[in-house]
């Protein structure tokens, strides 16, 4: 079971009638049947050119399609290459065309905008599929046999190329980290077993399928580990707390932001939640009062935090029994076979093991420069372990600024933020300075119900941080800019400022 497709042959025959994927008030799929249409899907896309080692581009939100499309694309022999929903015509064509991809799966209209009318036509591959033509696609299953796309499924090898997944180039050109099939298996076995997760779990997934927690610590976990999948297009507070009470959903991870989207609408009250029990979370900052809140107000039995990246997925995480402060300011310790060390030099997280990527596509420079002779990753993260190597993150080398000559690393700050009661986020940069060379300045966003005063902030800061770490000006927003896996983007806060 070392790769997707004998994974989903397995999972028919483990977990059989058991649920395993669910379109919201529409369809429903057990593990045979997810079996069956990912088969179907397969001799569709073998019908429609693709062939063995072929990328096939998929460009759309969470949704029962996209799973059944990316299965049918793996199970056909051909990579999948996801692609961001926010991106726009321009990004996606750069992602198609240095992909090289034969194939595009794409969906309508979403967000106000016509994703496929957005690409040039020079970046249309051969083969392209609007997904509401997804009826007509399946007609072309008739073309293939069976026996044609059984045979592709069980040519494809635990080493060949599972998936291309590009990172979000906030601070350059994008890289495609490439993955095999065994390694994206292997970091999702690795999640659903230290969160427990079993045939019994109902896991709501609000990350996206074209971030690699989506698709690795989502999708195939579920595959995995025989949960049932239900997708969900982009995160609505209102529409979460009703796919929680009508599915009984058990399993939830997302941002610290989803959380307190939930934990803070007024719509939550008298709702039925109570079959939520693991919740995973994972940010520079997640606030000890936050870990409680999810824990006593939301029901959730076990919290945990994890710390990955595309080139690595999951690299540690807490476990279950870890207590609010482990959970709270560590990621816990390493875990999908990781070994995890702090350079001496800088501070920086140096991560090696049998499920890092495989290397960036088309660059072997850039997989040089992040990958050194002895097989470690340079994370670009700054850390630290405690007592028992649970790992704290404290920044980012790139995050790091120099305030009159000490530096200043603003997660820091950033935890000192968070235990301010009226604080839902806080986000730090450093701005320049003609006499220090450059201060902290704060983006804070208050809770319902709360006022933030900029002198009060400062104040607080100042009773519990060295003078040079504590901002010199806030400014009080209403929402701060995200990408769309819940991460603020600190470098549209540097430009602006």
């Amino acid at each position: 079971m070392e790769t997707v497709p004998a994974a989903v042959a397995h999972a028919a025959s483990e977990f059989g009638r058991e649920p395993a994927l669910v379109d919201p008030y529409q369809r429903r799929w057990n593990f045979a049947e997810l079996h069956d249409e990912a088969q179907t899907v397969a001799r569709a896309l073998i019908a429609s050119g693709i062939e063995p080692g072929d990328r096939v581009a998929l460009w759309a939100p969470n949704s029962a399609r996209w799973v059944l499309s990316a299965l049918g694309v793996l199970c056909a022999g051909a990579t999948l290459v996801p692609i961001n929903t926010r991106f726009t015509g321009v990004e996606a064509a750069d992602i198609i065309t240095r992909s090289d991809a034969k194939g595009l799966i794409v969906t309508g209209p979403f967000l106000g905008a016509d994703r496929l009318a957005s690409l040039p036509a020079s970046a249309l591959p051969p083969f392209v599929l609007p997904l509401p033509h997804w009826d007509a696609f399946l007609d072309r299953a008739g073309e293939t046999a069976a026996e044609a796309a059984s045979e592709r499924s069980s040519a494809v090898r635990p080493d060949d190329l599972s998936d291309i997944l590009f990172t979000s180039g906030t601070t350059g050109i994008s890289k495609g980290v490439m993955s095999a099939h065994r390694q994206s298996l292997g970091v999702a076995r690795a999640w659903s077993d230290i969160g427990g997760v079993t045939v019994r779990d109902r896991y709501l997934v609000v990350n996206p399928f074209f971030n690699s927690f989506g698709l690795k610590a989502g999708l195939l976990a579920c595959l995995t580990s025989g949960a049932t999948i239900v997708p969900q297009a982009v995160f609505d507070v209102p529409r979460t707390i009703d796919l929680i009470e009508h599915e009984h959903i058990t399993v939830l991870p997302g941002p610290p932001t989803l959380y307190i989207g939930l934990l803070d609408h007024p719509g939550r009250a008298g709702r039925s939640l109570g079959s939520l029990r693991l919740a995973v979370t994972g940010a520079a900052t997640v606030p000890p009062v936050l870990v409680d809140r999810i824990r006593d107000e939301l029901g959730f039995a076990t919290v945990l935090t994890a710390y990955g990246l595309t080139e690595a997925v999951v690299a540690t995480m807490c476990r279950p029994g870890d207590d609010t402060r482990t959970v709270a300011h560590t990621s816990g310790r390493a875990a999908a076979g990781f070994e995890v060390r702090i350079a001496e030099k800088d501070g920086e997280v140096l991560l090696r093991g049998p499920n890092l990527m495989l290397g960036y596509l088309d660059d072997p420079a850039a997989t040089a420069a992040a990958i050194d002779p002895d097989g470690w990753l340079h994370t670009g993260d700054v850390g630290r372990f405690d007592e028992r190597e649970n790992l704290t993150i404290t920044d980012r080398l790139k995050d790091m600024y120099i305030c009159g000559g000490f530096n200043v690393y603003p997660a820091e700050v950033e935890r000192a933020l968070a235990g301010l009661s009226g604080v839902a986020e806080a986000a730090v940069v450093g701005v320049p300075d003609e006499r220090l060379g450059e201060v902290g300045r704060a983006y804070v966003v208050a809770r319902p119900g709360h006022e933030l005063d900029p002198d009060a902030v400062i104040a607080w800061c100042r009773e519990r941080l060295a003078g040079y770490k504590a901002p010199r000006s806030v400014e009080v927003r209403a929402e701060l800019p995200h990408n769309a896996s819940g991460k603020v983007l600190k470098y549209l806060l540097r430009e602006e400022a």
